[in-house]
């Protein structure tokens, strides 16, 4: 699984002019799932979210987490973060899950988020065309992705 975390003052989701998900204060996530991805995998990365310090504590250093802050997730599924470019320019995304396999991840993830403490998570519609408006904070944007981490493992 790949995520972008960006860390926002406000984000929110529209499908065809209608708001599905908004958020104040928190992190907008971009979540790639890929193939092989499991729900170890969506639990490791949403444990890692949910704990992932760069919320600015009194001092002025990024040392909070989300549950610190009452910190919002608006999670987005974004299949073009598996892209794969090692040929040409066209990107292919046969590494992306199928779409069946990658909801359900995806979900999981999500419900991942609530149980490590995040009091509110919004989403984006599977699949659909979305516009999503993004005030990041800082900026701060941090990349994570279970792959690299169980390549270290080994």
């Amino acid at each position: 699984m790949r995520a972008v975390i960006q860390r926002v003052t406000a984000s929110k989701v529209t499908v065809d002019g209608e708001i599905k998900g908004e958020i104040g204060r928190g992190f907008n996530v971009l979540l790639g799932v890929m193939q092989g991805d499991t729900k170890e995998h969506a639990e490791l990365l949403a444990g890692k979210t949910a704990r992932l310090r760069v919320f600015e504590d009194p001092d002025g250093k990024m040392n909070l987490a989300l549950s610190d802050v009452d910190g919002e997730v608006l999670a987005i599924s974004q299949f073009t973060l598996c892209a794969d470019l090692k040929k040409g320019n066209r990107p292919s995304f046969f590494p992306s899950a199928p779409p069946d396999e990658a909801n359900e991840l995806y979900e999981y993830y999500c419900e991942c988020l609530l149980k490590n403490g995040v009091k509110k998570v919004e989403k984006g519609v599977f699949g659909a065309d979305m516009k999503v408006d993004i005030c990041n904070d800082g900026p701060v944007t941090i990349v994570m992705d279970t792959d690299i981490w169980e390549k270290n493992q080994k």
